[in-house]
């Protein structure tokens, strides 16, 4: 007798089909030797799907999809969606008093960003070439090797870098959150005042040796600066707080089988 690895999805009859499973589990993360929890999850959410769209049906609702981004528009289902659950939930306003205690419980989160005065040097190369970006590592290494973490020794070997930046000792003045790509920044914030990278990084645009010639922190922020993220923040939360009990509501009331929608 064949048994089917992951049984059908059936919620109130409807059943929901095993391609469309399949497709949404691209969309979930699992680990590799588990790829079942992403089959899984992606029935949870294809299943709370159908939930909503059923609840939306039986209530007569109807919406026009709604242009979300330049380019990106809602379908038919997710516009039905929301009306529903622009009908069915109701978030109370969230006072002052509120916005007020979760400043207070920790001001120190609330900063401006950070600036970094940084140099480095590159060793450009394509990561995707694998001997080429051998090549480019080996030069590197015996770049940083010899560098004594002096500031003006830096900039001298730094003439030797394929950035532009060679001609101004490296330098690349002050940078903030997002103004190099995440692998350089992840590097950067490891380190310390003064400090040089212990070993080559690399990135997409080859391999760098980076200083941190100085950091001025970001500044706690006054209350009434942040007073409208944290009031969004605060609305957001009790709304996703609201739609999950909504839809467990409908599922104490629903047949389905083949899906959990417990935590996964």
């Amino acid at each position: 007798m064949n048994i089917a690895l992951f049984p059908d999805v059936v919620v109130n009859g409807e059943t929901i089909p095993s391609a469309a499973i399949a497709a949404e589990a691209q969309n979930h993360t699992a680990p590799r030797d588990k790829p079942g929890i992403a089959w899984r999850k992606a029935a949870q959410a294809l299943a709370i799907r159908t939930l909503l769209l059923q609840e939306a049906r039986a209530r007569g609702l109807t919406a026009e999809p709604e242009e979300l981004a330049p380019g990106r528009v809602e379908t038919g289902d997710e516009a039905l969606i929301r009306a529903l659950l622009d009908e069915a939930l109701s978030i109370a306003p969230v006072a002052d008093a509120e916005v007020q205690a979760e400043w207070a419980k920790d001001p120190d989160r609330f900063r401006s960003a950070p600036l970094w005065d940084v140099s480095h040097i590159l060793c450009a190369c394509d990561p995707r070439d694998a001997a080429e970006s051998a090549t480019a590592e080996a030069r590197v290494k015996a770049m940083l090797a010899r560098l004594d973490g002096d500031a003006k020794g830096f900039a001298l070997a730094a003439r030797e870098s394929d950035c532009g930046s060679k001609a101004a000792g490296g330098h690349l003045g002050q940078l903030g959150p997002g103004d190099t790509v995440p692998e350089f920044e992840a590097a950067l914030r490891d380190l310390s005042e003064g400090a040089t990278t212990p070993a080559p990084v690399l990135s997409r645009h080859g391999w760098h040796i980076i200083r941190l010639n100085a950091i001025a922190p970001g500044q706690v922020l006054p209350f009434e600066a942040v007073r409208p993220k944290i009031a969004q923040a605060l609305e957001k939360a009790a709304w996703t707080r609201a739609s999950r009990d909504f839809i467990e509501a409908l599922a104490k009331g629903a047949e389905i089988t083949g899906a959990s929608l417990a935590s996964i």
